[in-house]
């Protein structure tokens, strides 16, 4: 809707009297002149555009007798002179969007005041568009571009590297680590061992692919083994007591000689059990004594 009036002031016509009628200003006879009323005063033309009249706010001349005048908030123009101060629309009967520096627009001028600039091409985002927000910054639908493929991201998840977005696709294909076992990318999880990365789900043993996240687990010859398959399948057997050599528990610690190979608790004197590890000791046949009970063989 429009928010200004005509108010322009309304002349007459004196018709001849008797008695003198004067200007109240410049005190010339009236009468048969064209004159002003001004607050109950009798003006002359002359005198009302030269002391009474309103000062344009556009071109800041007087708007005289014979100007159609518009008023807007305390503020005149010439009908001429109320136009858009952005595009020069005359706005006499049009709707305006007055601006708080005291100008007026019309109301698409005004729309692109207000509107934010795309971030993309720095163009007005117009009330109505489709647009993206992120982190107080706007953008054209259209210019929220992936960095990597220049497609539009629209409503897909995306992701930031610095100030570049990226669809999920590009991200994943250029920033995620590559599973060491099926060599795909990882998008997100996965677990790291001896630096480098799996999917939970390529993680398993060799044997009965049971997963081996959170679980012990043993390697061996570039593979991974459950405690059990590794026991069962891949583990060396103790030429004492000929139990799987596990490295696990009080197996940690293991003496090999000759290709054979003991557990450190199991690695004992035949015939007195003392313990040998770390001392010398004599082979006699297939098996191990100190050099005491050597002596006496």
């Amino acid at each position: 809707m429009t928010f200004y009036r005509h108010s322009g002031p309304r002349s007459y016509l004196s018709s001849t009297m008797t008695e003198r009628f004067d200007c109240f200003y410049c005190r010339d006879n009236l009468q048969g002149k064209k004159y002003v009323q001004k607050d109950d005063k009798h003006v002359c033309v002359r005198c009302f555009d030269k002391l009474c009249a309103n000062t344009c706010a556009d071109c800041r001349r007087p708007i005289g007798v014979d100007s159609k005048e518009l008023t807007h908030k305390n503020r005149h123009w010439h009908e001429t002179c109320f136009r858009c101060a952005k595009c020069y629309k005359p706005l006499a009967n049009e709707p305006f969007a007055p601006r708080d520096d005291g100008k007026v627009m019309c109301e698409k001028c005004g729309a692109r005041e207000d509107s934010p600039r795309c971030q993309g091409c720095y163009k007005v985002i117009m009330p109505g568009a489709k647009n993206v927000e992120y982190k107080h910054k706007v953008w054209h639908e259209e210019c929220f571009n992936c960095f990597e493929c220049k497609q539009p991201i629209r409503s897909q998840s995306f992701m930031t590297k610095g100030d570049e977005f990226y669809c999920g696709a590009c991200h994943e294909k250029k920033f995620a680590k590559n599973c060491a076992g099926c060599k795909q990318p990882i998008a997100s999880g996965g677990i790291s061992y001896q630096d480098k990365p799996w999917h939970s789900e390529c993680f398993v043993c060799h044997t009965c692919k049971k997963a081996l996240a959170g679980a012990r687990f043993t390697a061996h010859e570039d593979q991974f083994y459950c405690v059990d398959c590794y026991k069962t399948s891949v583990a060396k057997k103790c030429s004492g007591c000929q139990n799987p050599i596990t490295g696990f528990g009080r197996g940690t610690n293991v003496v090999n000689y000759e290709g054979n190979s003991w557990h450190e608790y199991c690695f004992n004197c035949k015939k007195c059990s003392l313990s040998l590890a770390h001392k010398r000791f004599v082979i006699h046949g297939e098996e191990i004594y100190c050099p005491d009970c050597a002596k006496k063989l």
